[in-house]
């Protein structure tokens, strides 16, 4: 297992600095965020460190969603955020992968976010689509688990 001596995710999980735990295995680690947006806000973390999502291997992120959506749950929250940042730019503060479950129990509190969508332009949409098609398909190993999933074949529109 990976981990960062200066990371505060990674001393947190080692027990070096106390948090109000909610949850953890072998993989995963959930406790109550200190400064929340709403009551109940909490982070799910992998233990493995690595600064974004794409430096964890997927074997360490099998169980992440499962125990968010308990933590939901046993909130109680009705209405929900599930957040992920990745990199500075895309205000991530720690680094290290955390999933934030924020409730949203009124229009004041919890997550308030913009959403500035984009004109489409078709013919560039259709070009990136395949050129993500391209590169997805060329995974080592996607193929072979998604094939996993009922036949779906990958990748088409």
């Amino acid at each position: 297992m990976s981990s960062s001596a200066a990371c505060i995710f990674c001393k947190i999980i080692k027990g070096d600095i106390p948090s109000f735990k909610l949850f953890e295995s072998d993989k995963v680690f959930a406790f109550l965020d200190i400064q929340p947006l709403s009551r109940g806000h909490a982070l799910v973390i992998p233990k493995f460190h690595g600064e974004k999502l794409t430096d964890i291997p997927d074997d360490h992120l099998t169980e992440i969603l499962p125990v968010a959506k308990k933590v939901a749950q046993v909130s109680g929250a009705k209405d929900f955020n599930l957040l992920q940042n990745n990199g500075s730019i895309a205000h991530q503060v720690v680094p290290h992968v955390h999933f934030h479950m924020i409730p949203k129990p009124n229009e004041k509190e919890g997550l308030g976010i913009g959403w500035p969508a984009q004109d489409t332009d078709m013919d560039k949409l259709k070009a990136l689509h395949e050129e993500l098609k391209s590169k997805i398909s060329s995974i080592p190993g996607l193929m072979l688990q998604l094939g996993a999933w009922s036949g779906i074949v990958c990748c088409t529109p």
